[in-house]
């Protein structure tokens, strides 16, 4: 009889693994910021959009470092392809901030993005840091420290709405075999 060696592999995270789940959820918040939006009538017209419900879920789900890449990663690359251009630095900078915010917090006290009160505390923590650096990016673009001030009620509408729809899509995820076993 051969004695035949089988190879197991224990470790269901690679780094290939994480690649691909990190460029998945970069798509995902690119696609919610591209089609799923509504132009705001006042302020510097920005956008009521769907990519920062997928970034707070991407955040609480995976953590800072997925939270803090795919935000910078799909809502910086629809500044770069959607006619933003001149927005994309700020929106980098913003989104990567928020991402990480909300995954340090959802991640805190041994938590794993499963506590419903860390996760809402991560994003309402998270909202007055994505203003700021809009607010201050809107300031330099726009020579303006009063301007800016146009945009912060959309910026709410925004998170808020985010928020108000990663939190119960969070919970339901959160209960499926695949973050059960895995985190």
């Amino acid at each position: 009889m051969q004695n035949i060696q089988v190879q197991t592999y224990t470790k269901p995270r690679t780094k290939t693994f994480d690649l691909v789940i990190t460029s998945i959820l970069a798509a995902l918040v690119f696609v919610a910021t591209m089609f799923i939006n509504i132009k705001l009538p006042f302020g510097q017209g920005g956008l009521i959009h769907l990519g920062t419900s997928m970034l707070f879920i991407a955040a609480i789900l995976f953590g800072p470092k997925k939270g803090g890449l795919v935000g910078a990663i799909g809502m910086g690359l629809f500044d770069i392809v959607g006619g933003w251009l001149i927005w994309a630095p700020t929106t980098i900078i913003a989104r990567a901030l928020q991402g990480v915010i909300v995954g340090k917090i959802a991640w805190s006290k041994g938590h794993r993005g499963d506590s419903i009160g860390l996760n809402i505390l991560g994003v309402v923590v998270s909202m007055p840091v994505m203003i700021a650096v809009y607010y201050t990016g809107q300031a330099i673009m726009f020579k303006s420290w009063i301007a800016p001030m146009a945009s912060i009620p959309g910026d709410i509408i925004q998170n808020v709405i985010g928020l108000l729809i990663a939190i119960p899509v969070c919970i339901v995820l959160k209960k499926t075999p695949y973050f059960k076993e895995n985190f």
